[in-house]
């Protein structure tokens, strides 16, 4: 469940509240929980506001800890710098904030990954192919031998973590590259944005990029909480998330 909390859209009746995008997380949370195993807040809907939007964002995360602690916890916040910065963002999200995951931005090498990867029990969700149109400005393009930067970077980066501390972030409207991706990470969890609002397709996700395990973290944002912008917001959100979930299950059906 993606909370990309933006104080544009949230339902008008909750501007009166203190906190207002925590309010809305907070009833979004408790009306989805059953039909989800995460929850992915976008840091920049947070940094928007400043700093009450960064409290907005430690109370999210505390209600999460608080409430629904076997929830996986995922800060979209594509960090990624030289060593010494990563080391304070690694910091800043696995201990200030103590979430689970943290999406990171690959492209400065090993040594800018690498101290995420240093923490016992925390994961590092790798951007390898996203859905966005602009992904083939850079990750499609090929070398000399044929090989795409996409695949370049899922073939280097297993040298840096494994499956057990390292995903990938695979658009959901790449289709059937799943399959390329599997080819060359066949264990590895993939994060994928991008099913409802962006368009992308849950049965072809599956189908190509679906393991024996499932092995797939597939993210919705607006198309769940932005359901309704009524006093019945929180309702509609569950009851959206609870048709994926449906639509998610009939998928799994076809591995047990």
């Amino acid at each position: 469940m993606g909370l990309d909390t933006d104080m544009k859209k949230i339902p008008p009746h909750l501007l009166t509240e203190e906190d207002p995008m925590f309010a809305f997380n907070r009833r979004i949370i408790d009306a989805t929980a059953p039909w989800c195993v995460a929850y992915k807040p976008n840091l920049a809907f947070y940094e928007a506001e400043g700093v009450k939007g960064l409290a907005a964002f430690e109370k999210t995360v505390a209600w999460l800890r608080e409430k629904y602690p076997s929830h996986f916890i995922i800060a979209d916040a594509k960090r990624g710098d030289i060593g010494n910065t990563s080391k304070l963002y690694a910091r800043t999200f696995f201990e200030t904030y103590d979430v689970d995951a943290l999406t990171v931005a690959p492209y400065m090498g090993e040594d800018s990954v690498t101290p995420f990867l240093g923490y016992e029990g925390k994961w590092v969700i790798l951007l390898a192919l996203t859905s966005n149109k602009g992904s083939a400005d850079f990750q499609l393009t090929q070398d000399a031998a044929g090989e795409r930067l996409f695949e370049k970077v899922l073939r280097t980066s297993q040298a840096w973590g494994d499956a057990d501390n390292m995903m990938y972030v695979v658009g959901a409207t790449q289709g059937r590259m799943f399959a390329d991706i599997r080819r060359l990470a066949p264990r590895h969890f993939l994060l994928v944005p991008g099913v409802g609002a962006q368009g992308g397709s849950l049965e072809e996700v599956c189908r190509y990029g679906m393991t024996a395990d499932c092995g797939l973290l597939v993210n919705s944002s607006r198309g769940i909480i932005y359901a309704s912008q009524g006093e019945d917001f929180a309702l509609k959100a569950g009851e959206a998330a609870h048709v994926l979930q449906m639509q998610m299950d009939e998928q799994l059906k076809k591995i047990r």
